[in-house]
């Protein structure tokens, strides 16, 4: 099959773009970078002729309330559009477990209307909701710091490895489409400011991690279950310690 991944330049595009070469598929990737813009529209027919499958994995260039709204409405707008032309039959995008559980998060809020535009759609869809990936650890942890000390709520956390999202993503993108969400997360659920203080330490950051239950999750309070998937996500076996292991990010 022909399949376009949006953002195929980005950490989770490359990884699918390669994934799905391996697998015999014609792995388009599609960003500014190769001459595919979303906003504009600049190239985007041309890459979609003759696609069966479209994987939006892009992501905002500016994460300021008004700016990420309008990137993301703009951008599926467009490319739903290019794709009902081009007879594309289905749409997979890359979200966030919990984009409806924090709606005072500016960036949740732009996720949970992309959802929306692609329900909304022609086109058949699937929607992968996954938890935070390990290779954004340390800039969490900095959105979070207060000078030497970062503050995390004690609440569940679950994140995953980047490769077994594109795992994933390369599963839903050759099969039929759900019309409906995917949940994938970590195979360890822990304690947010547990993980980050065993984080940092790995990763030989002096930082001190604080337990605060009142901490925010860039702008959000969160609460128990916010971030966590629901009964029956798909689990990866990649747990953070392995992760450090296999990519020497803790030397």
């Amino acid at each position: 099959m022909k399949i376009v991944v949006i953002g195929g330049t980005g950490l989770i595009g490359s990884k699918l773009v390669t994934m799905l070469r391996e697998h015999g598929h014609e792995a388009v990737p599609a960003s500014p970078k190769t001459g595919v813009n979303t906003i504009t529209g600049e190239g985007l027919a041309e890459a979609l002729a003759g696609a069966s499958v479209v994987v939006d994995v892009a992501n905002a260039p500016s994460w300021e309330d008004e700016a990420v709204l309008e990137f993301f409405k703009t951008s599926t707008r467009n490319l739903l559009a290019a794709e009902a032309a081009a007879g594309v039959g289905h749409h997979v995008a890359l979200s966030i477990v919990g984009t409806d559980r924090l709606p005072e998060n500016g960036y949740f809020r732009a996720k949970l209307a992309q959802e929306k535009l692609i329900e909304e759609s022609s086109i058949p869809f699937s929607i992968v909701h996954a938890t935070q990936f390990f290779e954004f650890v340390k800039g969490i942890a900095d959105s979070a710091a207060d000078g030497d000390t970062v503050r995390m709520a004690p609440v569940l956390f679950q994140p995953m490895a980047g490769d077994e999202v594109a795992q994933a993503l390369f599963r839903v993108s050759v099969g039929s489409p759900v019309n409906g969400r995917v949940e994938i997360a970590g195979p360890e659920q822990l304690r947010m400011d547990e993980f980050f203080r065993n984080a940092l330490a790995a990763l030989a950051d002096p930082r001190e991690v604080v337990t605060d239950p009142h901490a925010r999750y860039f702008g959000s309070e969160l609460d128990e279950r916010s971030l966590v998937p629901d009964d029956g996500a798909l689990l990866g076996e990649i747990t953070y310690a392995d992760w450090l292991a296999r990519t020497g990010s803790g030397r």
